[in-house]
């Protein structure tokens, strides 16, 4: 079966010319970045085969390490690139119907690529397939997350073959149960972390609405990244028309976050409960949280579209980068800070010493294997580049 007979491929598209690509130094530099990522993804495999979970820092005390913060990373890039795609042929919102078939291959290979990293975390991948479907556990939240995250990528992948097909009244069909089942995914790889009862600082209502929102927010700054990289800045007008609504609904976006983050702290704090409070103070007190969460992944952003009243799109390209950084940090802050108080058993007769916060760094294999699914993506991103005409 020909594949082009599925899902139409460019015209002039061949094997032969599918690494010919202009020899500018950015495109070379990020060619390089590539090859370095996949090399450094190797080197992680084989390290983590070799030695299984003992090539990672975590730990019992620290079970989640950096790479369920990539996998959160990434699935939160392609939930907020389907909602942003929702826009267009969902809602119905014209300038946002250019960016249908870029968002969701985008969608398609951001949760791929959040895949091959989690692959690489759980013990054993193929069991956990088999027994998700004969035992399931409807109790569990990571058994929806995982059972909803593999529907959803189904739903897109025929919502992307039948925008490719110019078949929109099907696609949309397809839009809006990913849409649902995306949101629902996403909603509960944050109530994952609102249900952690004994983790204070995680438990509530807060990461399920936090996640969409974050979401969002990361789909619009992979937006006007990849636009900005095709067309140099140099934008069309159809393209331009898009970016500055778009840039608009961010710097709200943006704002409502920041306002979550003083409420999410202030509400921590107050009362002094232990491993809540405690927890939220250590935050308060990091540089990861301030210059990473806060003035890359938030402040920059929000007052370059503030100052520019959403309309200066190449400082929004290049906010959107440190934005991307910024993201990185609030998935890692949110792995990391839901576990820096360590659990204690319930002793009322005997001495124990006073809890200390748990300190965790990446091991080798796990920046390596990090590192490889962001080469993963771009990887795959430039292929369905060369492979789709997205425009």
């Amino acid at each position: 079966m020909n594949l082009s007979n599925i899902i139409p491929i460019r015209e002039d598209f061949s094997f032969k010319n599918l690494f010919n690509f202009k020899k500018t130094p950015l495109n070379l530099l990020i060619a390089i970045i590539v090859v370095v990522a996949l090399a450094l993804l190797a080197a992680g495999a084989v390290l983590y085969f070799i030695h299984g979970h003992h090539a990672y820092n975590i730990t019992r005390e620290h079970p989640w390490g950096l790479l369920i913060a990539m996998y959160v990373f990434f699935v939160v890039s392609s939930t907020g690139l389907c909602i942003i795609s929702s826009f267009g042929h969902v809602f119905k919102i014209k300038e946002f119907e250019v960016i249908s078939k870029r968002a969701i291959i985008g969608a398609v290979i951001t949760l791929v690529s959040g895949f091959a990293v989690i692959l690489l975390e759980i013990g054993h991948p193929i069991r956990m397939v088999i027994y998700n479907i004969l035992t399931p556990g409807y109790t569990s939240a990571i058994w929806w997350m995982g059972t909803l995250y593999a529907t959803y990528l189904v739903l897109i992948l025929f919502e992307f073959t039948f925008l490719m097909r110019e078949n929109h009244k099907i696609a949309r069909y397809f839009a809006i149960g990913g849409l649902i089942v995306g949101i629902s995914a996403h909603s509960n790889l944050g109530a994952i972390f609102g249900f952690l009862i004994a983790r204070p600082i995680a438990n509530g209502v807060f990461y399920p609405i936090y996640f969409i929102l974050s979401a969002m927010i990361t789909g619009s700054y992979l937006i006007f990244i990849a636009y900005g990289f095709k067309y140099k800045l140099k934008f069309p007008p159809e393209i331009e028309k898009m970016l500055l609504k778009l840039a608009f609904v961010l710097g709200i976006l943006l704002a409502i976050l920041m306002f979550f983050e003083v409420w999410r702290m202030m509400t921590s704090i107050y009362g002094g409960m232990p491993g809540r409070a405690d927890a939220a103070r250590h935050v308060l007190s990091t540089a990861n949280f301030w210059v990473g969460e806060i003035l890359l992944g938030a402040l920059i952003p929000f007052l370059v579209i503030l100052f520019s009243k959403a309309k200066a799109l190449s400082a929004i390209v290049y906010s959107s980068l440190l934005g991307m950084v910024g993201i990185f940090f609030m998935r890692y802050d949110l792995v990391h800070d839901s576990q820096l108080m360590p659990l204690q058993p319930m002793k009322l007769r005997e001495y124990q010493e006073v809890p200390t916060f748990i300190h965790y760094a990446p091991s080798f294999s796990e920046i390596a294997i990090s590192i490889g699914g962001v080469g993963i993506c771009l990887l795959l991103y430039y292929m369905a580049e060369k492979v789709f005409d997205l425009d």
